[in-house]
């Protein structure tokens, strides 16, 4: 029972240390989230800064795991390219060495003492504070827990050598049984070193954080259950065992973001590669420069700043790290481009929404990269399908069957798409977002389905001239000029949504969108009143001209909703309230 309770004390203690990581994480994300994205787009295309990047995106959220997850959904988004992620996951290895000193302090620092006042302080803001002052509570409360949380993990695991100088024999053997089993799989070199390594990966596998793995380590060190050599392997296990979430997170995701995946694997490998080749010089660089640690930081025997040298040991690896492998970034970038091949695919592309941030899916304002460009997936789809309408309507005498099934395949697709991105978004808003982007969500929600209501109109479009081919319905030249004249408006229509959706709108695209509009109306009267004066003077046209008639009025409502996808990019961009959008034409004339 004794033994139960040890165990259970451990995982409750690494429990408070997680969920105060956490909750910390998720408020400086709701906090800075839209910042923090910004800065990742624009700090990236040096390598350089796109490690300052990293480094200070980790240190920030204290989970290298986040950052390498936010890393593969930002380039499977496409807002970073391979190269720029993989700065950006070489400074996150960094930022992450924080959590060591972290530790490293607790037992030196009583900074449980000031954990619970820190909650206190948060508790207010989260419950009486709006958006960002609430987020700001969070942040607070989270980072008292962490600090509670360590301590509580220290108090749990008991000194070795208190317990070989305890009165009590039972305790005394227990320690003494602990020293000879890690004793088993210490001393023998380079093996002892490899099976301290195969447990730190399987630790933070177990885990699922590098950062609680860590967490574990050094307090044992720090407590005499293990020695500097072996703490330091399992350090380097922990580091191969962290890219483990990356690549699964990269599962389902487009070829750039499993690329991403990959270069994070192969960039903490290849460090602990070299690293077991130097272990032990490099060993020994740590304990001399631990052996100069100012007076505040030193214990009253070596082995009392352990967790010192093992912060050092983490800090200096993957600094040294960085320093050998930042110049090779490019050739990094053409290995695993090599080991991920692009997939052939035959017929249409599939454009799905690719990926949902695992470990990020209740923050909003760091998934909304992803709905964006999915959403102009779907208007890609639009285009496409419009450009295969035009290609059956202008080859009448070809046989088009198989264009035809391609075009109802990606009508099914958008169809599917609008689903998983409205699915999508609906989860974002359930989050605790902020105004601003709420209302982002909502007009991207508005812009979907308008995009859905183009494809839609597309397809109908393609039924009515299959309906013409199947009834050997023949077009005058004056009805057939008609409809190319309308489209050619059409596409100007859809070529413009499309841009918007990329760069964002402006006055001048906004008042272009109107004109075209406005065009697209008239021209729906002018070409109806002239098909049904051709019916009128010629009786036996009346069915190919209500095709004509058809075709007319659906190129008009899908001028319609490419004007209310402008207008909702336009006002997302403006943060404005979105007026309501063009009134939908019932009439079929």
């Amino acid at each position: 029972m004794t033994t139960l309770l040890f165990i259970l004390e451990i995982l409750g203690s690494l429990g408070v240390f997680l969920y105060g990581m956490k909750v910390m994480s998720e408020g400086i994300q709701r906090t800075a989230g839209d910042g923090m994205r910004k800065i990742m787009a624009k700090m990236t295309h040096n390598r350089f800064t796109a490690i300052l990047t990293g480094l200070l995106i980790t240190s920030l959220v204290q989970s290298s795991s986040a950052t390498t997850v936010m890393v593969v959904s930002f380039v499977n988004a496409g807002l970073l390219t391979l190269i720029e992620s993989i700065g950006v996951i070489m400074g996150a290895n960094l930022g992450t060495t924080m959590t060591a000193w972290i530790i490293a302090m607790i037992g030196k620092f009583s900074l449980s003492d000031v954990a619970i006042p820190i909650i206190g302080i948060g508790l207010p803001l989260f419950f009486v504070g709006k958006n960002r002052w609430k987020s700001f509570g969070e942040v607070l409360i989270g980072f008292g827990l962490l600090f509670y949380g360590l301590f509580l993990l220290k108090d749990s695991v008991p000194d070795i050598n208190s317990m070989l100088s305890s009165a009590d024999v039972a305790v005394q053997d227990q320690a003494k049984g602990i020293q000879s089993f890690i004793s088993n799989f210490s001393g023998n070199g380079y093996p002892s070193i490899l099976t301290f390594l195969i447990i730190g990966i399987l630790l933070t596998l177990v885990v699922q954080s590098s950062s609680a793995a860590m967490a574990i380590t050094v307090t044992m060190a720090i407590q005499g259950w293990i020695g500097f050599e072996e703490s330091a392997a399992i350090v380097l296990g922990e580091n191969i065992g962290t890219t483990v979430t990356a690549w699964l997170a990269s599962i389902g995701t487009s070829i750039s973001a499993k690329r991403a995946a990959r270069a994070h694997f192969l960039f903490n490998v290849l460090g602990v590669l070299w690293m077991l080749i130097l272990f032990y010089p490099f060993s020994d660089l740590v304990l001399w420069l631990g052996l100069h640690l100012p007076k505040s930081l030193r214990g009253e025997s070596p082995s009392a700043d352990i967790g010192f040298k093992l912060a050092i040991f983490h800090s200096l690896f993957n600094f040294a790290n960085i320093l050998l492998m930042v110049g090779f970034v490019p050739q990094l970038a053409r290995l695993v481009t090599s080991w991920v091949k692009e997939s052939p695919q035959g017929g249409a592309p599939l454009h799905r929404l690719r990926f949902i941030s695992r470990g990020l899916v209740n923050i909003g304002e760091l998934n909304i990269p992803e709905a964006e460009n999915s959403t102009r997936d779907l208007a890609g789809i639009t285009r496409e399908m419009f450009s295969g309408y035009l290609e059956v309507f202008k080859n009448p005498a070809a046989d088009l069957g198989d264009e035809v099934k391609r075009l109802k395949a990606l009508e099914d697709e958008a169809d599917v798409l609008t689903h998983d991105i409205t699915e999508y978004l609906v989860r974002i808003s359930g989050a605790e977002i902020s105004q601003e982007n709420a209302r982002s969500v909502t007009r991207m929600l508005r812009i979907v389905s308008e995009l859905e209501e183009i494809s839609d109109a597309i397809y109908r479009l393609i039924q009515i001239t299959q309906r013409k081919y199947v009834k050997e319905r023949t077009f005058a030249d004056e009805a057939t000029e008609s409809v190319l004249i309308f489209a050619a408006k059409v596409i100007e229509v859809i070529d413009l949504y499309s841009e918007v959706l990329t760069t964002g709108a402006t006055e001048a695209q906004l008042q272009k969108a109107c004109k075209l509009e406005d065009e697209t109306d008239k021209l729906r009267k002018q070409f109806n009143k002239q098909a049904m004066k051709r019916m009128v003077e010629t009786e036996n046209s009346v069915k190919t001209e209500m095709l004509t008639i058809d075709m007319n009025n659906q190129f008009e409502l899908i001028a319609n909703y490419g004007l209310n996808v402008v207008q909702s990019a336009y006002y997302l961009v403006k943060h404005d309230e979105v007026p309501g959008g063009k009134k939908r034409r019932t009439s079929s004339i």
